[in-house]
């Protein structure tokens, strides 16, 4: 249980270190989307369904992981009050063949729906992983995706992030 607890700490780090820097996240800024009023749980629903339509335009056999969101909050702001929703998941394409067409395939699709890529090209890891960082300003959300070349088996670790979101009066946001 500790080890699963340490890599999903692992993971969320890496989530907001690799979106750092897009407009997505620095709450500081007056940039910062606010995503609405929403019971957590709505919002969830939203971000999966968002991340829903990114592995439609994959366009290759693969299977997705079955991760589940999870609520994070706003930096700078009342954590009782504002909230954000992080749903990471991987794609593992059908033959590792089709891990850089699924790549491509989002890079050049992205935009056709409303995303803006914000950045592209090799990280500064020892396997130089291609990532990607895209922002949807009329969804309030924003993707990372980091092709995953070397793993075994290879995949694409995608994390969809939303703006902040505020809980609606006499609510509490709920923590999952």
């Amino acid at each position: 249980m500790k080890a699963r607890a340490n890599a999903f700490t692992l993971a969320l780090s890496v989530a907001l270190t690799t979106l750092t820097g897009c407009s997505m996240t620095e709450n500081d800024s007056p940039d910062i989307p606010t995503a609405g009023t929403s019971t957590s749980s709505d919002a969830a629903d939203a971000v999966e369904m968002v991340s829903s339509g990114i592995y439609d335009l994959i366009g290759v056999q693969g299977e997705a992981s079955d991760d589940q969101s999870t609520v994070m909050n706003c930096s700078g702001k009342d954590r009782e009050t504002y909230f954000r929703i992080l749903h990471p998941w991987n794609f593992y394409p059908a033959t590792a063949s089709n891990l850089q067409t699924a790549m491509d395939k989002l890079k050049s699709e992205l935009p056709k729906h409303g995303w803006k890529i914000t950045e592209y090209g090799p990280d500064t890891s020892r396997n130089k992983n291609v990532k990607m960082t895209a922002d949807n300003d009329e969804k309030k959300v924003s993707v990372s995706v980091i092709e995953m070349a070397k793993n075994d088996p290879p995949k694409l670790s995608l994390d969809v992030v939303s703006g902040c979101y505020r809980i609606p009066d006499g609510q509490e946001i709920e923590r999952f």
